[in-house]
């Protein structure tokens, strides 16, 4: 009986073992879980981590972007009329110069002395570059105009060029000799003529000469007189053509080596026709209109037109 209780007691014994054994068991597998879970976390945590520091990476590039935007959009605008050749040349010249300092230089090209003034007089365009003094001076008066000279940049030599005749000595009779119609451009035509030896002025006439101010016509020349931009049209028409400078290189004509005669440097229509920028009287002090004469009067623009036009346009000092 008590060997038989003995065996009782140790299988008992053995039982509780046996469930204590399961019971360590059972408590390390969630321990074990709580670890993977751990690691997992701590996975998500550091990819949140690369995703912030992606979308930290593309809002500094898209504000980089989008700064160098606004830098670029930060040039001021300057509009400007000009005729084609050397006028429109010399801005596009201008135009990367103009950038370094700010500006953005958009040029509008036209064809006539008319628009380009009525334009800047109506305030849709900043100014000009085409004109001459005495032609500004004498738009303002016929037309109520308010322009004013902002600087001047440059002079272009007057030519005469041979049509049918090519011998100033030697003049026909009669012979037809085209001249602007304008005031201004008229007058110093004239002059040019009477420098040659074809007419003689009246005295006083000036830089205000017309036709009517002919003293001496030795050779009865008939004056076609035109607007400026047609003249070189009508060459092969008439005996001889007075051009302006601009639209004699517009024609494929240089003064210095296709004309009879030339303005000289220190000729009274040199110094008198320099071409400037104009403006609307009471925008020449503006710090756009200042930048732009400053540009067009810099030693890298002189240079661009001493080397490209060969003396039919010369720099104003």
């Amino acid at each position: 009986m008590k060997k038989f209780l003995s065996l009782v007691l140790t299988a008992v014994l053995a039982s509780g073992l046996l469930t204590a054994c399961g019971s360590k068991e059972s408590t390390a597998q969630p321990e074990a879980e709580t670890s993977d879970n751990a690691q997992t976390e701590d996975a998500a945590a550091a990819d949140a981590a690369d995703n912030a520091q992606a979308e930290d990476a593309a809002q500094a590039d898209t504000a980089d972007a989008s700064q160098e935007e606004q830098n670029a959009g930060e040039l001021q605008v300057i509009t400007v009329a000009a005729t084609a050749v050397p006028h429109a040349e010399i801005l596009e010249a201008a135009k990367p110069i103009l950038a370094q300092k700010g500006y953005d230089l958009q040029v509008t090209v036209f064809d006539d002395y008319v628009q380009p003034n009525n334009v800047v007089e109506e305030g849709d365009i900043d100014a000009n570059y085409f004109q001459h003094i005495p032609y500004l001076d004498s738009f303002n008066e016929e037309r109520g105009t308010h322009l004013v000279n902002a600087g001047g940049i440059h002079y272009e030599p007057f030519g005469i060029y041979a049509g049918t005749e090519s011998d100033l000595t030697n003049v026909p009779e009669g012979a037809d000799v085209a001249v602007p119609n304008d005031t201004t451009n008229e007058a110093r035509a004239l002059l040019l003529l009477q420098d040659n030896g074809l007419l003689k002025l009246k005295a006083d006439a000036g830089i205000n000469a017309t036709i009517n101010d002919i003293e001496e016509n030795p050779y009865k020349i008939n004056f076609v007189e035109m607007e400026a931009a047609q003249v070189p049209k009508v060459l092969s028409e008439v005996a001889f053509a007075v051009i302006n400078g601009n639209y004699a290189l517009d024609a494929g004509l240089n003064a210095q080596t296709d004309a009879l005669a030339t303005e000289t440097s220190d000729s009274l229509a040199a110094q008198t026709y320099v071409n400037v920028i104009a403006v609307k009287e009471g925008n020449e002090n503006s710090d756009a209109v200042k930048a732009l004469v400053e540009v067009l009067k810099s030693d890298e623009i002189k240079k661009f037109i001493e080397d490209t036009y060969q003396g039919a346009v010369v720099p104003f000092e």
